[in-house]
């Protein structure tokens, strides 16, 4: 039976719905070549015109089959067929997860869910992918089991656009190997691999207009196991840190947490030097005008933040020097530049006061001389062949400077934390075996998009086309070479797309030759 016969008179089909997406309907009289006439629940008659077979509506699937765990096991496996079967298990069943053949689809409740204990992971130790209900915890088994089985290396790659739920789900997998990889012969190494979550979360996330706790870099983790597959260790690769968000976040977002946290503990005993007070206060941490996150309590997830470095091997005096920089780090972003200089109102100068209370606090927490950093805040030296010149800047350019020094010094300060962690965490053993975890931020796209989300969705775009790769393309040249009869699964090949931004003369290309370029601009590009 041809496609086009299934389109007769009480067959049941989806149809494009400005508010709702898809909006099922019934066919009243069938498909005569040219015409088809549909009703849709709302009991609502239309006629449809049929240029070519493929402009047919959707057809639905049987009842029987909706609700299933599996969407491979679908008659029809299509967007409104799939995105019906995921409404129907989250909405009507509380299910969260669903299997789409080798891949786990996720939905992100939004909440804690009680389906994460020792007792629902040991439910699922021994037990092959598909043998019980869909889990994080049944993708963690399978790439286990392969380790045991056959000796190699496993890599889970979590990916969804932003908001999706990545970095908890990435998180739980942690614990799932955490517990069946632990052993009590070993020096907990699962517990410290497990604390290096709430401070990359602390010093890594923050709040976004889709997400209260968006990842705001991205992180390879290898966890390596010995010859009896516990953990002995695991190693962090960090990627694509958002600078920008140091020094601005756009409307109802915020700074990273770990600002946050520090100012909501402002009145501990051992951070009074900071001299820190409440985060509407500070520049940094107030241009999203969203200083709090609905039921989350700041100065309780400082005190976790501090238990995970003390956990981890951080020392008070390091613990302290840290919370120094990023006092230091808020009070730069207080630091007033103004027009003016020594040549009076000239608009070429600027000026930063060097008895301005938050350059002094600044200064004494990173002990650098306030008068030097009050001269090169305003001025650069330029240095040619012959001589070396200090050229005064505008009050424009002084800012700018002032924020990339706040970027700076954060983005050196973070990349130290996580040498720090992989010191921690690391074990030197060539026989290891390694699970690889890849949680990077999701597609974005905000009202006021910047370099960072090119590259964040660039970066998703490749890992579309790995996931692509090997779901359709090399799966299919496999059907091909044995011969086996399959209908060809048309897809989205967003190589072209790629192409665009990384070829010769493509995005990346022509940014960086205007870069080089002598007076380059947004404009000249």
């Amino acid at each position: 039976m041809s496609t086009q016969e299934l389109y007769t008179k009480g067959a049941r089909v989806w149809l494009p719905d400005p508010a709702a997406v898809w909006k099922a309907a019934e066919i009243v009289k069938g498909f005569d070549g040219k015409t088809l006439e549909v009703e849709d629940e709302d009991k609502q008659g239309a006629g449809l015109t049929i240029d070519t077979p493929e402009k047919l509506p959707p057809l639905r699937n049987p009842e029987i089959l909706i609700g299933g765990n599996d969407l491979t096991s679908l008659s029809y496996l299509h967007e409104p067929a799939v995105l019906h079967n995921l409404q129907v298990r989250f909405c009507n069943n509380n299910v969260i997860y669903t299997y789409c053949g080798i891949v786990l689809v996720a939905i992100n409740p939004y909440e804690e869910l009680p389906i994460y204990g020792n007792d629902t992971i040991f439910a699922y130790r021994g037990q092959a992918m598909g043998d019980l209900d869909p889990h994080i915890f049944a993708v963690s088994e399978e790439a286990y089991t392969k380790m045991e089985r056959e000796n190699m290396n496993q890599s889970i790659i979590v990916s969804g656009e932003s908001g999706a739920g990545k970095t908890v789900s990435a998180k739980y997998a942690m614990r799932y190997f955490a517990t069946v990889g632990g052993s009590s012969t070993e020096t907990h190494i699962e517990k410290k691999v497990l604390a290096s979550n709430p401070i990359m979360e602390a010093i890594g996330n923050a709040k976004t207009t889709r997400n209260d706790n968006s990842s705001r870099f991205g992180k390879y983790i290898e966890i390596d196991f010995n010859s009896r597959f516990n953990i002995i260790g695991a190693n962090m690769r960090t990627y694509l840190l958002e600078k920008s968000r140091v020094v601005f976040q756009a409307s109802e977002e915020r700074n990273y947490h770990i600002f946050y946290q520090l100012c909501a503990s402002a009145d501990l005993d051992e951070l009074q030097d900071l001299q820190l007070g409440d985060q509407t206060t500070f520049h940094y941490t107030n241009q999203g005008d969203s200083p709090h996150i609905a039921g989350v309590d700041d100065a309780h997830s400082f005190q976790t933040t501090r238990n995970a470095f003390t956990l981890l091997g951080f020392t008070e005096n390091q613990q302290q020097m840290i919370f120094r920089i990023l006092a230091a780090i808020l009070h730069l972003g207080n630091v007033e530049v103004v027009q003016g200089g020594e040549r009076g109102d000239d608009t070429e100068c600027c000026m930063v006061q060097p008895q301005n209370p938050h350059l002094m606090t600044m200064c004494a927490l990173l002990g650098i001389d306030k008068e030097q950093i009050s001269v090169w805040l305003c001025n650069r030296r330029i240095e040619s062949m012959r001589e070396v010149i200090t050229k005064p800047m505008t009050v424009d350019q002084a800012t700018f400077a002032r924020d990339a020094l706040a970027k700076h010094i954060y983005a050196r300060l973070f990349d130290w934390i996580v040498s720090r962690i992989n010191k921690a965490l690391s074990f030197k053993d060539k026989k290891k075996r390694k699970k690889n975890k890849m949680d990077i931020y999701g597609f974005e796209t905000f009202e006021t998009n910047s370099f960072e989300q090119f590259c964040i969705n660039y970066a998703n775009e490749k890992l579309q086309q790995q996931f692509n790769m090997h779901v359709f393309k090399l799966e299919q040249e496999e059907y091909v070479r044995e011969q086996i009869e399959w209908k060809f699964i048309d897809f989205y090949d967003n190589q072209p797309c790629i192409d665009l931004i990384e070829s010769k003369l493509g995005v990346l290309d022509l940014l960086d030759e205007e870069c080089r370029v002598p007076k380059g601009s947004d404009k000249s590009w």
